[in-house]
């Protein structure tokens, strides 16, 4: 007769035997792989062999997240219990307790207070381990408590989702739950509260199609799943195998919804540095030290000397010009890139984000043109798609909202020119962004720095101080382009260049410009650290001079400064032909 093993030691406190390897070692759900706790524990519940994100407790959230662990908790509002007195294979009543009796939390909702980076701020998480961190009234009503909580005492609000979605025991009740938080984001929005929302694993459903894509800045947490319908729900409808980062943080990120893809451990100083610059903190503006990039200044470059005017041409595009990122780097302090659109795609090609130029937070926005072969290939040359417009409304509506001055270091050869960018609406994302610029209600400074080509430069130079380098030029055509059309033959550029007046000196003589930023002899590429200083010193004293106007003036003297523009310009008249 054969006799089957039972597995494991039988005990009878089968209990206390099963928790003693759970203190020990954990198995990782994606690799498989026994980890030892403490390594696990030291890592922030990320597996240390395959990188898996583990959910976090809200305890363990608050403790990451706040300075030095030290916060309190809120207390949140409760209410009645299974309301449409819901029964599958368990009861919904039996379901909560079990729920409240494992994670000792009323609901699927926590918050607390305590400091980031020394500011006070609200936190509210969503626990993954309550019934999968879903959404019902209970939960709804303890994040809108906390909202308002904030709004109360006027600091920042986090929010950390982990969630399946609103809870089907509820029905309606959790649906409705999407509507009443959005109420509340709207509150935060409309009191100026930064809302900053942490997309952890996994957030699906009714939480990321209301509260968690509301907020002004996003950040995936590294390894996280997001998306509305899950994975298996898509394939089953449409029939395909999904890509396999489909729904992760780096797709979201290439997609345009999230604006920072974070390491678990380097969240609480991302948060930290975005809202130093949302709440308007002061800090002490660096040195400027930057080293200009080898480069054989004495190297003739091919067409020089024709026109005074293609000299200029050919300065604006010089391969050792500083570009959009290298002023950031040399100027800006606590830089923190910001990405997408909200819509559809990241545009490498527009550069943005918030940072402290000179001591003064701002946001800033500009064309990135890329240095080596990759990099151009990546920014395509500083062209911008329809994202990168829409990006950069994002932007100017974010700096309105906070009181942050907007500077644009704009240089491109012009908006891309493509099917794709026709098919998603250049010319509406060109339009909007003009208009957009001329609206907002918070000072704006652009500088011409290089290349100011046709719709795309002006589409983020419409700032009350507009300029412009002293060796760049702004044209609606490139000379060559002209040339070609009405020269029929691109040999006359030089002679396009000088007949379309392109430069700084031509800008400011038409009125079209506020300023020229002298150059180093040679051009800036000879230069970046006295460039850079010029550059710097410029725009500190452009903002300066509009603080003393009321914001709400702004738009209309933007409005009346551009409406006045080139009305009795006259540079050069030709004499008359005679019949």
């Amino acid at each position: 007769m054969l006799f089957k093993s039972k597995r494991g030691i039988q005990t009878q406190d089968r209990n206390r035997y099963d928790r003693v390897p759970k203190l020990m070692w954990i198995k990782c759900e994606s690799c498989g792989k026994l980890v030892y706790y403490r390594d696990y524990k030291d890592n922030h519940y990320v597996c240390p062999r395959c990188g898996h994100v583990f959910i976090m407790s809200p305890k363990q959230r608050f403790n990451l997240l706040f300075d030095d662990a030290n916060w309190k908790k809120l207390n949140l509002p409760t209410c009645t219990d299974d309301p449409l007195e819901f029964v599958d294979r368990e009861s919904y009543a039996d379901r909560l307790a079990a729920a409240r009796d494992d994670t000792g939390e009323w609901d699927a909702v926590v918050a607390a207070d305590g400091k980031i980076g020394g500011i006070d701020t609200t936190i509210c998480v969503l626990n993954g381990f309550f019934m999968m961190g879903s959404m019902g009234r209970a939960a709804g009503d303890g994040i809108i408590s906390a909202m308002e909580h904030a709004i109360e005492l006027n600091q920042p609000f986090i929010m950390v989702t982990s969630s399946g979605g609103a809870r089907m025991q509820e029905n309606i009740l959790a649906l409705m739950q999407m509507a009443r938080t959005t109420v509340a984001v709207n509150k935060l929005h409309e009191k100026k509260i930064p809302y900053i929302v942490i997309l952890t694993d996994p957030t699906f459903g009714g939480v990321t199609a209301s509260f968690a894509m509301l907020g002004d800045i996003h950040i995936a947490e590294s390894g996280a799943r997001i998306g509305f319908a899950g994975r298996r729900v898509i394939e089953q409808n449409i029939r395909e195998k999904l890509p396999s980062n489909f729904q992760t943080a780096d797709y979201l990120y290439e997609h345009g919804m999230v604006d920072i893809v974070s390491a678990r451990a380097d969240l609480h100083d991302n948060v930290a540095r975005i809202l130093r610059v949302l709440t308007h903190q002061t800090i002490e503006p660096h040195v400027i030290n930057v080293q200009t990039p080898k480069n054989d200044h004495d190297k003739k470059i091919r067409g020089m000397g024709e026109t005074d005017a293609y000299d200029k041409v050919l300065l604006a595009r010089h391969e050792n010009r500083p570009h959009f990122l290298d002023y950031i780097h040399g100027i800006v302090d606590d830089w923190t890139y910001l990405a997408g659109d909200r819509c559809y795609g990241e545009d490498p090609a527009m550069a943005s984000g918030i940072g402290f130029w000179r001591g003064i937070p701002a946001v800033i926005i500009g064309q990135e043109a890329g240095r080596t072969i990759e990099t151009r290939q990546k920014h395509r040359f500083g062209m911008a798609n329809p994202d990168g417009y829409r990006k950069a409304v994002r932007m100017m509506r974010l700096a309105e909202r906070f009181g942050l001055p907007l500077i644009s270091l704009f240089d491109t050869a012009g908006a891309n020119a493509g099917r794709e960018s026709e098919e998603r609406g250049q010319s509406q994302a060109v339009a909007n962004a003009i208009s957009t610029g001329l609206a907002i209600k918070t000072p704006y400074v652009a500088v011409n720095v290089g290349q100011g080509g046709s719709g795309g430069a002006i589409a983020i130079g419409t700032a009350d101080r507009v300029l412009m380098m002293e060796n760049a030029i702004y044209s609606v055509i490139a000379p060559e382009s002209c040339a070609s059309i009405l020269w029929r033959d691109n040999k006359f550029r030089a002679t396009a260049a000088a007949a379309m007046k392109l430069t700084a000196r031509d800008m400011a003589a038409m009125g079209v410009i506020d300023g020229i930023i002298s150059e180093p002899a040679g051009g800036a590429h000879t230069d970046w650290q006295t460039t850079m200083e010029l550059v710097a010193a410029s725009v500190t004293d452009a903002l300066v001079s509009l603080r003393d106007i009321p914001v709400d003036e702004l738009p209309a003297r933007r409005a009346d400064k551009f409406i006045s523009m080139t009305r009795d310009v006259e540079i050069y008249q030709p004499e008359p032909v005679e019949e």
